[in-house]
């Protein structure tokens, strides 16, 4: 077994300005995003000795020790080797990038990291998914526990991805005896992100399908990272939801938002979708819908035993939501120009939202072209 790298063994022999002997902590795509934001907090951390940052790229983060690699690369064992916990948060979820693609990276790069830190002899990986693993579905509890069954399916952009996510890390501590694996499952993230979810709050209206039950629930990435945290410092452990407390209805989320809905049929609401998506004029597919008709609001009952709070409240993080998406344009999940987004209205949003006929007239005229 060769030595642990020069620069965590340095890290693990040296204790921290406040005195601490905590854990070394790796984390993966620590160059952006959540990553990034959550190497700055623990290498801020009084708590923790030294946080080692892998990406492919280098961050700003000075404080940390980087490591410039692929996440799928198995000689991330290497970089991994002294290091207590790792946190991997290198994953993609960008509405833009190709599905099978996405999935390989997505899913190489778990198996990868899980592999490569019981061969570096770590003691807990933390993974990040999100709670659509559980699913929308009108039957749900309000809220879920943690411990209630993942019924989601892969028809919602990425979510695929996560379930197989989520069977990795049940798998794993049966591979590697010793290794101990913390899923963490936020709710709908807003903090500079950009998702299907996000997007529906850019539209001229709020797509409401008829007889559907939405509840909103947000967890802002600040939120995130200080659930993140207290699984590193094994505050918590197992299967964690994390969000804010309760949820909004529909009718509050109109309410606070001030923009109006727009209610569709089912069958209309879900074909037309279908449609759009399949013949390339939105990212996301019909199975988003889901997550805006019927509830899956957490409860995060075992980070709230284990002491952690919410510093920020659904009401508060929506606001912020709208302050971010302000001047974008959005319809049918797909982003438009201003130009394009003021001639199209909420008329052009129904029309969309219905199938668009002109538009994927046109659509199938170009393909004959080419």
């Amino acid at each position: 077994m060769s030595s642990p790298d020069p620069q965590v063994r340095a890290a693990r022999n040296h204790s921290t300005p406040g005195g601490s002997r905590g854990p070394v902590v790796a984390v993966t795509g620590a160059a952006t995003g959540v990553g990034a934001l959550l190497t700055e907090r623990l290498a801020a951390s009084d708590e923790v000795k030294q946080v080692v940052a892998i990406d492919e790229r280098r961050g700003e983060c000075d404080a940390a020790q980087w490591h410039i690699l692929d996440v799928r690369d198995p000689a991330i064992a290497d970089k991994l080797r002294g290091a207590d916990v790792v946190v991997h948060l290198a994953l993609d979820l960008d509405l833009g990038s190709d599905a099978a693609a996405r999935t390989a990276y997505n899913v190489r790069g778990t198996q990868t990291v899980l592999t490569a830190s019981a061969a570096a002899g770590v003691r807990r990986v933390v993974l990040c998914t999100s709670s659509m693993v559980y699913g929308a579905l009108p039957d749900n509890e309000l809220p879920l526990s943690e411990d209630a069954e993942l019924r989601a399916t892969a028809e919602a952009t990425g979510v695929g991805d996560l379930l197989e996510i989520e069977r990795l890390a049940r798998r794993a501590p049966r591979a590697h005896p010793g290794l101990n694996v913390t899923v963490v499952r936020p709710a709908v993230l807003v903090g500079g992100t950009d998702t299907a979810l996000t997007r529906y709050f850019e539209s001229p209206r709020l797509l409401v399908v008829a007889g559907s039950r939405p509840a909103w629930q947000f967890c802002h990435v600040e939120d995130l990272c200080s659930a993140l945290e207290y699984a590193v410092l094994e505050k918590v452990d197992g299967e964690l939801a994390v969000g804010c407390d309760g949820w909004l209805e529909q009718e509050e989320v109109e309410e606070l938002s001030g923009i109006r809905r727009m209610e569709l049929p089912s069958a209309v609401a879900l074909g037309a979708a279908a449609r759009l998506h399949r013949i390339g004029l939105t990212p996301s597919p019909a199975g988003d819908l889901a997550y805006t008709m019927y509830p899956w609001v957490v409860s995060g009952s075992r980070l709230h035993d284990a002491g952690w709070r919410a510093r920020w409240t659904n009401e508060e993080v929506l606001a912020e939501l709208l302050e971010e998406v302000a001047g974008r344009h959005t319809v049918a999940g797909r982003r438009l120009g201003r130009k394009d987004a003021t001639a199209a209205g909420a008329a052009g949003a129904t029309v969309a939202l219905l199938g668009a006929a002109a538009v994927v007239r046109r659509a199938r005229k170009a393909r004959r072209r080419v």
